[in-house]
């Protein structure tokens, strides 16, 4: 890293402190799999840009993307990618999960951390597209937050968080892991695997099928 110190546009988001290790943890697990060395993984909605600092110097032979569609956001991910002055930390891009073509065309993994459940429901219907489109044969589509499963929430904090992200946008809400898997699906994408994560969250890896 080059020492420098992050500037005034550098936003810091306790969750990325929190969650950061585990979620490194599973992509050191998964990636190693099916990205090759070298190989480009999209952060999509990067936020802060706490998480791509991390995992580009975590995970040196990658080159990593991030991504926001806010301005402020963008913002703070370069002010803390400047700091870091790390070679494989590409600039970050404007990137809407909902448009219909994206700044990136290719990519060996996408990563979405907590997303979904503060997006309307289109934003994950454009990613799952986004990725049918970007990833080649087996590659990886990761994403990270809470989930219900079956229709029911996995705990009462999570139960709790949902009413709370309605009350504020009834566009928001935490998601039926099942309903983000069969729009997934509509774009060749299956569960690989998922992994129980700290604090009632999921990781759900997802593999692009061969055409």
């Amino acid at each position: 890293m080059s020492g420098e110190s992050a500037t005034d546009e550098a936003l810091f988001a306790p969750a990325a402190a929190r969650n950061g290790a585990a979620i490194l943890e599973v992509l050191r697990d998964v990636l190693r799999d099916f990205v090759p060395r070298g190989g480009h993984v999209l952060e999509v909605a990067s936020g802060s840009g706490e998480h791509a600092v991390r995992f580009a110097a975590a995970l040196p032979d990658l080159r990593w993307q991030p991504s926001d569609p806010d301005s402020r956001a963008l913002g703070s991910i370069a002010a803390h990618a400047r700091a870091a002055g790390l070679p494989n930390l590409l600039a970050p891009v404007a990137l809407d999960a909902r448009a219909r073509a994206w700044p990136v065309t290719r990519a060996d993994a996408i990563l979405c951390i907590n997303m979904i459940h503060i997006a309307p429901w289109a934003a994950t219907e454009g990613l799952m597209a986004g990725a049918g489109r970007l990833l080649p044969d087996r590659g990886l589509l990761i994403l990270y937050g809470p989930f219900r499963i079956g229709g029911a929430h996995i705990s009462a904090s999570n139960a709790q968080f949902d009413d709370g992200l309605r009350a504020r946008d009834p566009d928001w809400g935490v998601r039926d892991r099942d309903a983000v898997l069969a729009v997934a699906a509509e774009h060749g994408l299956r569960l690989d695997r998922q992994i129980a994560m700290p604090a009632n969250n999921l990781s759900l890896v997802l593999r692009r099928a061969g055409a």
